[in-house]
């Protein structure tokens, strides 16, 4: 099973009005073969929505490959990208290697934080959704791809391309359809069902019984800005999980959760 499922799960679920039209609009989106740029804040769960889509979509049984463009160096990307041949410079492996647009031939290649790309990366990307052909680094020959773009970004990459610093005709490539992840405190009809699941699965996978929470609790929870959005919630839960005492989470242990102790609250730190 994809490592990506169990979080599909916790991160779609929701009633709220803007879940509701995710989930239409994910089916719609799905169907099409148009590149996709999901925008929303961080720790709003793009990726798991990128995973969505491709499940959704005629290109489930292909590969789903992901990279996040922000935590790889410039030189290392490009690499990754588009792959090399053996020498093409020092420390390569022996027969070279095949790039992530090769490896998601058929499926879908996924590019998280897209708006951190170079320029240099972004034309050479560019040259390869307009020809549908990669060629790896030190080759003469391109070899044909069929990969689905989806990308994500917490900034505007329109806004970039208005003071240089992302290339106008990529933004054209990319921001083809766009979903837009409203955060988790837009969205306090949900917050109850996703801490639940969340500890629910925790137990699950430790082997215990479902986890007894008290109705207290939720009032804390709707009331908190979840700035971290589900990455948060997801950490929070996890605090309550491993820290709580006895059979029932009530609303001491989740106030203990949201406002741990920190240096800041020390005056002797002042």
């Amino acid at each position: 099973p994809s490592p990506y499922e169990s979080d599909m799960q916790v991160r779609l679920i929701g009633h709220s009005p803007s879940m509701e039209q995710l989930r239409s609009t994910i089916g719609k989106i799905a169907n099409s073969y148009a590149s996709v740029l999901i925008t929303g804040e961080s720790g709003s769960g793009k990726e798991v929505v990128a995973f969505a889509i491709h499940q959704s979509s005629p290109r489930k049984a292909a590969p789903f490959v992901t990279i996040n463009c922000a935590a790889i160096p410039e030189q290392l990307l490009e690499s990754e990208l588009f792959g090399y041949v053996e020498g093409a410079f020092t420390g390569t492996s022996k027969g070279g290697k095949m790039g992530l647009f090769e490896q998601a031939h058929g499926g879908t290649l996924f590019l998280d934080e897209v708006g951190e790309i170079s320029m240099a990366i972004q034309t050479k990307l560019l040259r390869v959704l307009q020809e549908r052909q990669v060629r790896r680094i030190g080759d003469n020959k391109v070899i044909n791809v069929d990969v689905r773009i989806i990308s994500a970004t917490n900034k505007s990459i329109r806004k970039m391309a208005d003071v240089g610093q992302f290339r106008r005709d990529l933004v054209y490539r990319l921001d083809v359809l766009r979903l837009f992840l409203p955060p988790l405190r837009e969205r306090e009809a949900d917050v109850e069902l996703l801490f639940v699941n969340q500890l629910q699965g925790m137990a699950k996978r430790n082997g215990q019984l479902p986890v007894k929470i008290e109705a207290g609790v939720f009032p804390l929870l709707c009331q908190y800005p979840f700035f971290g959005n589900i990455r948060e919630l997801r950490n929070i839960a996890e605090r309550v999980f491993v820290l709580h005492e006895g059979d029932i989470i009530n609303a001491h242990d989740v106030h203990e959760a949201l406002y741990p102790a920190d240096l800041d609250m020390d005056p002797s730190f002042a």
